[in-house]
């Protein structure tokens, strides 16, 4: 019975530990930033998970990983959406900003 308990401890920690060494390298966004050392700076990574967030609020089914991966459909996206003050950022990477006629 001791044994069964220590192997079932044993198997949990190192699960724990999985997880948790898993979780340390994984990357945090607040929005379009993500947090380095507990400071937000601005990446593509990041701008490019929270564009495919927004375009869901707008109905779009679209993955941060397609969005990454996949420039024409960005690029899609950006056009019917890249007004959006939250997005501008991320959809100046692919859409043209305007000429200034001056």
């Amino acid at each position: 019975m001791l044994s069964s308990d220590a192997a079932r401890l044993c198997f949990m920690t190192g699960a724990f530990v999985l997880a948790a060494a898993t979780n340390a390298g994984a990357i945090e966004c607040r929005e379009d930033y993500q947090i380095v050392q507990g400071r937000p700076i601005s990446t593509p990574y990041c701008r490019d998970g929270y564009l495919a967030e927004v375009a869901r609020q707008y109905g779009y089914k679209i993955s941060a990983e397609t969005m990454r991966n996949n420039p024409s459909r960005k690029e899609e996206i950006c056009r019917f959406i890249g007004d959006d003050i939250r997005v501008q950022t991320a959809c100046s990477e692919v859409t043209p900003l305007p000429h200034d006629s001056h």
